[in-house]
């Protein structure tokens, strides 16, 4: 377990300067949505999985940490919150750590990011650069920013 909260903390450094709502997308057990919420105070939480017993027993955990003031679990399809008013363009990052192939979470991630948000991505234990296609990136509008061991990082600069 302390290997996966270790992995989970790698997202922390791509938010350095996040000032908004973050969405953690196939957040499962609540990982690295968790981390970030008991390491930044500061920041709103979202976690969302589509598989509800899942998210019954994160809720309860959520609420037994004494979190749920600032982390709100949600029981949903992300590709349905990317089309609710609620939840479109809303959030300064966006986080995953297994959601799902390259094409399929970016193209997910981006409707729930703000203009000048933030995707973080676990990577592999062996990062590959070529998982990211580039004419993907270049369609989403999504630069990729370097330098964070461990998480794939994207940010959003349309114009």
């Amino acid at each position: 377990m302390s290997e996966t909260i270790s992995h989970a903390r790698q997202f922390l450094a791509p938010l350095e300067g996040c000032s908004g709502p973050v969405i953690d997308i196939g957040t499962g057990a609540g990982v690295p949505g968790l981390v970030i919420a008991t390491e930044r105070a500061d920041l709103d939480l979202v976690l969302v999985d589509r598989r509800a017993t899942r998210m019954d027993a994160l809720r309860r955990g959520v609420i037994a940490m004494g979190l749920d003031d600032r982390v709100t679990v949600i029981t949903a399809d992300v590709e349905d919150l990317g089309r609710s008013p609620e939840h479109a363009g809303r959030y300064a990052a966006v986080v995953s750590r297994g959601f799902g192939p390259p094409e399929v979470t970016l193209r997910l991630a981006r409707p729930l990011q703000k203009n000048g948000g933030t995707i973080v991505v676990s990577e592999p234990p062996s990062p590959t650069p070529s998982r990211w296609n580039p004419q993907l990136l270049d369609e989403l509008g999504l630069t990729p920013l370097e330098g964070y061991p461990g998480v794939a990082v994207f940010r959003l600069s349309l114009p």
